[in-house]
């Protein structure tokens, strides 16, 4: 299966990284000289996605001017310029710019590095293994080892066919949500159009069986305060420098 279509969470105030983002929105502060929406735009792109509802809040013209420069992917703005809706809520106020069929959901501070080029990547091995007719929701997960800036949260326990459950509930194989799932947009159509916290879908997943994870390849960075900026570059040199 390729995924055509994808919502990406852009909007957040970015509070522990000021200063920083007392000038700029989080997803454009730049990592190795690229903004972090950048690396998930062209994993979205790299990947076949063809059309990204991105939200935006604040610094929303920034925002708007840089997505109407990235090349390769049809980008719609899902404006929250008025109220956050909270990433729950974002997700829903985008689906309605998107179609019915399967979507990719990414956070645009949150990214990968060092796939192997010569294998199927994150993203399409998700793809691939999203099932429907098992699934609620696939997410990409990593184990807390290959991180760099995460605060140190086991979110859900895997099992040998990447069923997940919350790590307080069964604490026997500890993964790390990496910040991309894909899903049917039908699941969320009993959401509130309120904000709301995602969370809560992850939880009515789990908690119906439905909610599956797969491992990503490669070193996922999260980027959440000024002096995570440099960490996240060393471990981008190193990776460039064992490429």
């Amino acid at each position: 299966m390729t995924i055509k279509e994808a919502m990406v969470l852009a909007a957040g105030l970015g509070t522990r990284m000021r200063p920083v983002t007392n000038t700029m929105p989080k997803p454009l502060v730049k990592i190795a000289g690229k903004p972090m929406i950048d690396y998930v735009l062209d994993c979205l792109k790299q990947a076949g996605v063809e059309r990204a509802a991105v939200n935006v809040h604040h610094f929303a013209d920034q925002m708007e001017a840089h997505l109407k420069a990235y090349d390769g992917l049809d980008i719609l703005i899902s404006d929250e310029r008025d109220a956050l809706m909270n990433n729950g809520g974002g997700i829903v106020k985008g689906l309605t710019l998107l179609g019915r069929d399967t979507i990719f959901v990414m956070n645009a501070d949150l990214f990968w590095i060092g796939e192997d080029p010569g294998k199927p990547s994150n993203l399409d091995r998700l793809a691939g293994f999203f099932d429907p007719e098992r699934m609620d929701m696939a997410m990409l997960c990593v184990r807390i080892e290959d991180t760099t800036g995460h605060n140190g949260v086991k979110d859900f326990s895997m099992a040998p066919d990447g069923r997940l459950t919350r790590y307080r509930d069964d604490p026997s194989n500890p993964v790390v949500y990496a910040g991309a799932f894909a899903m049917k947009p039908e699941f969320l159509d009993d959401a509130p159009r309120d904000p709301f916290n995602i969370n809560t879908y992850f939880d009515k997943a789990a908690a119906r069986g439905r909610l599956y994870g797969m491992m990503m390849d490669g070193h996922w960075l999260t980027v959440g305060t000024p002096e995570a900026i440099g960490e996240a570059e060393e471990t981008i040199r190193r990776f460039r420098t064992s490429a």
